[in-house]
């Protein structure tokens, strides 16, 4: 599977842009709205319904919080499929606080370039707010320092479904650092570090495929 380079990517989020300007995506298929949200668990196999490296269809998300996911609307798995990823993220009722987040850190127009295509791992609103007391608050307050560089440790330019992150192994995030990828594509832990679970896989957004994730990632100390 076909990597990026290395991309430095903490700071402004010009610079940010510029750094993934080149990063491509075709247009995806057009889901079927008939099609429901699965409900079902991790244990049940996560297919490719797109020909596009990375690209999924409705029919392939997977995790056991999809069944909390609307069934219609903007926030439902047919309402983000249209939608670049940060306008996905803040219909979608689990990702209310990454979404603020990313507003707060100025990030919403690059996550909705629609030249780019990413692979976006999102944290449940549950992950913020299991953080210690204050961090949350603290991390707000410095959107462009400390906030920019957890939320792009998030982010690879590059996309994935469950199978591809599974056979990749290692991805390189916006921030710079390498995020490890270990399980099967069933059964995925994000980080070595926070070990963090896929709680809804596979999410297809009109820029990126998203996993919801019970963690917040930390980028390793320099």
């Amino acid at each position: 599977m076909k990597h990026l380079p290395r991309l430095a990517a903490v700071g402004a989020t010009a610079a940010l842009t510029i750094a993934l300007s080149g990063c491509g995506n075709s247009e995806e298929p057009a889901a079927d709205p008939t099609t429901p949200v699965p409900s079902s668990s991790p244990s049940a196999t996560p297919t490719t319904g797109a020909d596009e490296q990375g690209v999924t269809a409705i029919s392939d998300i997977y995790g056991p919080a999809c069944a909390q996911v609307p069934a219609e609307g903007e926030g439902s798995a047919e309402g983000m499929v249209d939608d670049p990823v940060a306008t996905a993220a803040g219909n979608n009722p689990l990702l209310g606080t990454l979404a603020q987040a990313v507003e707060a850190a100025g990030l919403v127009d690059t996550l909705n370039d629609p030249e780019a295509s990413y692979t976006v791992f999102a944290p449940a609103d549950a992950a913020f707010e299991a953080l210690p007391a204050g961090t949350l608050d603290a991390l707000l307050a410095d959107p462009q320092g400390r906030l920019t560089e957890i939320l792009t440790y998030h982010v690879v330019p590059e996309r994935y479904d469950a199978e591809g992150l599974a056979e990749a192994g290692t991805v390189t995030t916006v921030q710079g650092d390498q995020l490890v990828v270990s399980g099967e594509a069933t059964d995925l832990v994000i980080d070595e570090q926070e070990q963090a679970a896929v709680l809804c896989g596979n999410i297809p957004t009109a820029n990126a495929t998203v996993f919801v994730i019970d963690k917040v990632l930390m980028p390793p100390a320099p």
